[in-house]
């Protein structure tokens, strides 16, 4: 691949999932993804702080879309509502990425010091949420309360979107049958939360 060829961003991404993948990611190297991207080392630090950091890029576009979203949601909407529907909006971005997204998840899920780094995001997530309901004039805890929630729809949502095999949406689809979106799951997600909450208590 000539070092010339656009979209050096891009590649590098796509370069490192794959040898994250082939290799693991503690076994691969900036200079490893450099060469399989043809670009030089010099090149993947112009994009990226690090090798971890090519799986997080997209993280602050998707807060600053929900910050973004929150801010101007109708204000007939409760605060949980705000957040998932904000959320919803910004995860438009995954849509189309959501092979990327299922080898992403593999190879985070297999290795602790990403997972860690995964849930600091989604803590960071949450803070964001929080301070733009704030914003709007919701208090505190109820803005808090509902950011957390919101996340925790989106986290499993995000879950069980990866998580379904390919055929059920990648291959050939009944009419009747649409693939279901990582919104869809989120708002299922909501849904069972609301579910729990209005279980009643056993006597007793």
């Amino acid at each position: 691949m000539g070092r010339w060829e656009p979209d050096a961003r891009g590649r590098l991404a796509r370069a490192a999932l794959d040898l994250y993948a082939e290799r693991g990611y503690e076994q691969t190297t900036v200079a490893d993804i450099a060469q399989r991207a043809g670009v030089t080392e010099r090149t993947f630090f112009r994009h990226f702080t690090d090798k971890r950091e090519v799986l997080f890029d997209p993280s602050l576009t998707l807060q600053e879309t929900m910050v973004a979203a929150i801010a101007a949601a109708p204000a007939d909407r409760t605060p949980v509502e705000t957040v998932v529907g904000a959320l919803q909006t910004a995860v438009a971005m995954l849509e189309e990425r959501r092979d990327w997204s299922r080898r992403r998840a593999a190879v985070i899920a297999a290795n602790p010091s990403l997972l860690e780094r995964e849930l600091l995001k989604l803590a960071a997530l949450a803070t964001a949420a929080g301070a733009a309901l704030r914003a709007r004039g919701v208090r505190e805890p109820r803005a808090s309360l509902a950011a957390e929630t919101g996340v925790t729809a989106f986290k499993v949502g995000f879950e069980h979107w990866v998580g379904e095999p390919p055929a059920q949406d990648e291959a050939v689809q009944e009419p009747e049958s649409p693939a279901r979106t990582l919104a869809d799951h989120i708002g299922e997600a909501l849904d069972e939360i609301r579910a729990l909450t209005a279980t009643p208590r056993p006597l007793g």
